[in-house]
């Protein structure tokens, strides 16, 4: 008879996804450049160049999560959090005591390293925690991504609310928080941090707490702008100001209600047979060489407290059964099961999967990083709303992604690059109506469009990832699906938009430009680059559909078995 491998243990998960969000925020501290990038420029004398390579420096750390992916496999949760503390400690602290010119006459290659490193801390922040929780809630892995990824797009507001509110819009007290108060909240809740047994699939209960999370977040989201905005009309109050953060602290720990009602009112569950209906939760002997083995019993022992119990056979056993052919000797993985690194980047679905993120993010990036420019160039005074609108459209994106793509993919068995796609027609549209310009108003729609998609980009990446390719080797293919960021800012938004930007500037001896022809050769070519993206997601979102269905058919996700293939 088969054994149940996935079980819900007396210690669920929902602590470490509350820990989660808070490590999340942590984990956007490198949208905060702009807002000490200023200082920086007029404290160090910073010609505008240097200042934008320092900008660069804040795009690699973030996005080379390698490191981290390889040491998922090999360190706890918290290990890779505290890596990310002390980093984040010593980047940030070295460009707070510049700023403060205690380390007088400090090198610009060792800033440009300092900023690197601190920046690089959100790597291993994200890294642990979304690993982890994917890891722990296999079986709705599109809402994890949207409920991380959507606390990340968000954290800027966060950020930005205690610059204005607490720090009064002092640069430096902002780098000494990001030096030690981002640590100190990592290092207390790094414990939090770790492996659990994952609830079962058939528990309604799980549905209705995400749910409840994703509400938490959006009421956040509303909160956060809405404080914004009121702080920049109305002359705010000390005693205001702590009460406004008082607010959204509370509301960032609104996730802690699930364990905290599970804890006080602890459901009964129901035992199952084989009747009813409960089978894609099972998983034989005969499939361990097949199945994610983070999956199973022995995986959940920090959670349950025994790494003896409920382990199948030892060595000599499975030697045994191999050569009376009751188990398979190892094959390569099909799409579905695990993939190591190398064997992950030999398969053309992989590589698609890189082109098609890679397209979609880099044209994105380029919109980003440029926007303040782009609002300039087209007659927007106020650049600041316009980079909030499309903060709060990115936090959507993420968001509602994983809860659109979730639902589609039990429902019809639609894989989540169909959103790819999606997301990058309209993408084509929206580069067109930049290119256009034809008033604040369009440029406002646009940019509001824009956000949606980049955050959708972001958020159907990650559980396309593990669904493909599995989760044990799920950190370093992430990381490696990671690097598309950065190069697509260094391709699109450095080498094409500026180029233009500046030769655009240079026909009227200047070195800033007005008008809409400013970005309008970057924003035709972008929209070329989208329409090519579209193509590949396409031939991608066909190739995996069988995948989807094998794994989805019962509306549920299911374990790939020997028999499937």
């Amino acid at each position: 008879m088969p054994k149940p491998v996935l079980k819900a243990g007396s210690r669920p998960p929902w602590v470490g996804l509350a820990a989660a969000v808070w490590v999340q925020i942590a984990a956007g501290n490198t949208y905060n450049f702009p807002l000490y990038s200023s200082a920086l420029k007029s404290i160090l004398g910073l010609n505008q160049r240097q200042v934008t390579m320092l900008g660069v420096a804040t795009d690699i750390g973030e996005s080379v999560s390698l490191p981290a992916g390889y040491a998922c496999n090999k360190l706890p949760p918290w290990a890779l959090i505290l890596i990310g503390s002390v980093i984040c400690f010593l980047g940030y602290g070295v460009i707070w005591l510049a700023l403060r010119q205690t380390l007088s006459s400090l090198p610009y290659i060792l800033l440009w390293i300092a900023l690197c490193a601190g920046s690089n801390s959100c790597a291993w922040f994200g890294t642990s925690v979304l690993v982890t929780n994917m890891r722990n809630f296999p079986l709705s892995r599109g809402s994890i991504s949207g409920i991380l990824k959507g606390y990340v797009g968000i954290s800027a507001a966060v950020y930005t609310l205690i610059y204005t509110l607490i720090l009064k819009d002092s640069s430096s007290k902002l780098l000494l928080f990001l030096a030690i108060g981002v640590p100190v909240v990592c290092l207390a809740l790094m414990y939090f941090i770790r492996p659990c047994t994952p609830p079962s699939g058939e528990d309604s209960s799980v549905h209705v707490h995400f749910i409840l999370v994703q509400a938490a977040s959006v009421l956040l989201a509303i909160y956060l702008v809405t404080a914004t905005v009121l702080d920049e009309v109305i002359s705010i109050s000390d005693a205001v100001s702590y009460i406004l953060v008082a607010i959204m602290i509370i509301l960032l720990m609104t996730p802690l209600v699930i364990p905290v009602k599970m804890t006080l009112f602890p459901a009964n569950p129901k035992k199952k047979g084989p009747q009813d209906g409960s089978s894609s939760q099972l998983v034989s002997d005969d499939d361990l060489t097949h199945i994610d083995p983070l999956l199973t019993p022995s995986s959940s022992a920090a959670c349950l407290g025994s790494s003896n119990e409920n382990e199948y056979a030892s060595d000599i056993e499975i030697l045994l059964a191999e050569g009376e052919g009751a188990v398979r000797k190892k094959r390569k993985p099909r799409r579905g099961e695990d993939f190591k690194f190398h064997e992950a980047l030999i398969k053309a679905d992989f590589w698609l999967l890189w082109l098609v993120y890679f397209l979609g993010v880099g044209s994105g990036v380029t919109v980003l990083n440029n926007l303040a420019q782009i609002g300039v160039a087209q007659g927007v005074d106020n650049t600041t709303i316009l980079l909030s609108v499309f903060s709060f459209c990115n936090f959507i994106g993420r968001l509602g992604a994983g809860v659109v793509s979730e639902h589609f993919v039990r429902s019809m068995t639609l894989p989540r690059t169909f959103w790819m796609t999606c997301t990058q027609i309209i993408m084509i549209l929206v580069f067109v109506l930049y290119a256009l310009a034809y008033s604040d108003g369009t440029l406002y729609v646009a940019t509001a469009l824009l956000g949606v998609c980049y955050g959708v980009q972001f958020s159907i990446m990650i559980p396309s990832v593990s669904e493909l390719f599995g989760l044990r080797h799920f950190g370093v293919l992430n990381g490696f699906m990671q690097l598309g960021n950065p190069i697509g800012a260094l391709l699109f938004s450095a080498l094409l938009a500026g180029s233009v930007y500046d030769a655009e500037a240079s026909k009227y001896g200047g070195s800033t430009c007005y008008g809409s022809y400013c970005f309008r050769l970057t924003f035709l070519v972008l929209a070329g680059i989208c329409g090519l993206g579209t193509i590949l997601s396409i031939i991608l979102t066909v190739r995996i559909r069988p995948v989807y269905k094998m794994l989805y058919a019962s509306g549920s996700f299911r374990l790939p078995q020997a028999s499937d293939h």
